[in-house]
């Protein structure tokens, strides 16, 4: 059965089904925070009480080292925090709010994967949900499609909730759709902040449907999901949809001698085709790029900004927070739209690897269990998804629409140490 069977689902469930009501009222990035820490209380109680509490909330087994890996990993990522801010004298005022941006931000990447591997959620609760919302998703899509060939507005409305605190207005303002700035032509983003994140999250939601067995639901899910991928006119999520659903069923694989050898035999024939594959491979990234060649030249010199700044000024722990970019950028901040350049900058190595270590691990686990059963295909493309989506955004402002993806990865932890 896929409805929920204990609150702790029950929870999760109708979270996850209120996606577009919340989005109405500007409430998912308050909403998405919320969610963790009561569901992070649920299970400091399970742990605590023990076999005292109701038998459908007890701790579904030992925490995984995975989890622990994230804990530890988020944690060092606040002191990397705090030492940032003392360095460079960012006062007590804004060490105190840059704590609360990582109670909402990072702390749910540490969160939800523990809620996931001690609270008894399975996995079929998770997708279910993601395919009634993608249902959901397809009634409303009509009304976005159509509204700027009928001259709607583009912004609906402005939440009040946005005086709670986030990283801009984008987060609380209902949005019909958007102009492509570089075309003026329309772009979708859903429910998501901007387009390039929708069609990322229509790539989570694809994952999730592959996932179910009756098959209305299964194909309103993958229905939604590529909708949201194309309509958001994303390059990003178009390299998902294909990496994230082929890449994990392709994994088992590498225990198979036959591919090996196919591989070897691939191998050798590059000494006669390489060249001319490499000019191919080369053409075609161009091209990728020159897709949306302005966004291409505004991410790569927020890139290079972030490098030579980490490295000449806060090798270590980093700047404490996002600076203002120049003109040149589009006053985009420096370290934004990429997690990668973005915790050097902002946390220096130090939370570099506090990311890179539970992510890797993470993934390390997936892509084993993929390759020896049906079971790792859906962690290991959530977790393809999270690395590509580290390449293009600053994941941690993400991870309250996120949340789904992560508890599943802690239920996966689960049941890969049980």
């Amino acid at each position: 059965m896929s409805a929920p069977q204990n609150p702790a689902e029950a929870m999760v469930w109708k979270t996850i089904l209120w996606t577009w009501p919340f989005y109405a009222f500007g409430a998912l990035y308050v909403v998405g925070p919320v969610l963790a820490w009561l569901m992070a209380g649920l299970v400091a109680l399970s742990l605590y009480l023990g076999p005292a509490i109701r038998s459908d909330l007890r701790a579904a087994g030992p925490l995984p080292l995975v989890v622990w890996a994230w804990i530890i990993g988020m944690l060092v990522m606040l002191v990397a925090l705090w030492i940032g801010h003392i360095e460079w004298d960012q006062g007590m005022k804004m060490t105190i709010k840059s704590s609360i941006g990582w109670a909402k931000g990072w702390a749910l990447l540490a969160l939800f994967p523990l809620a996931g591997a001690v609270l008894p959620i399975r996995r079929e609760v998770l997708v279910r949900a993601q395919c009634r919302l993608g249902f959901w998703t397809l009634c409303i899509a009509p009304v976005l499609l159509v509204a700027p060939y009928l001259g709607l507005p583009e912004r609906v409305w402005t939440s009040p909730l946005k005086a709670v605190g986030g990283p801009g207005p984008e987060y609380f303002t209902v949005f019909l759709f958007t102009f492509d700035p570089a075309s003026w032509t329309p772009r979708w983003q859903f429910y998501a902040p901007w387009s390039p994140f929708a069609a990322l999250l229509g790539v989570v939601m694809v994952l999730f449907a592959l996932e179910e067995k009756e098959g209305r639901w299964r194909a309103a899910g993958i229905a939604a999901g590529t909708l949201m991928i194309l309509a958001s006119k994303s390059r990003m999520g178009l390299v998902g949809l294909v990496a994230c659903t082929v890449g994990p069923r392709l994994v088992p694989l590498v225990l198979r001698s036959w591919a090996w050898g196919g591989l070897a035999a691939f191998t050798a024939s590059l000494a006669i085709t390489g060249p001319w594959f490499l000019e191919k491979i080369g053409l075609g990234i161009d091209q990728f790029k020159s897709a949306r060649a302005d966004s291409t030249r505004v991410r790569a010199t927020l890139q290079r900004i972030a490098r030579e700044r980490w490295q000449e000024e806060a090798p270590w722990f980093g700047h404490g927070t996002v600076q203002p970019g120049p003109h040149i950028v589009e006053y985009m901040p420096i370290g934004s739209h990429h997690t990668w350049f973005g915790l050097l900058f902002v946390k220096g190595v130090v939370g570099l690897m506090a990311l890179a270590v539970p992510l890797i691990w993470q993934t390390a686990l997936a892509f084993k269990d993929a390759a020896v059963g049906p079971r790792g295909r859906l962690p290991l493309g959530l977790c393809m998804v999270m690395v590509l989506l580290s390449f293009g955004e600053n994941i941690e402002i993400e991870a309250y629409l996120l949340w789904p993806a992560l508890l599943c990865l802690g239920i996966h932890a689960r049941e890969c140490s049980t």
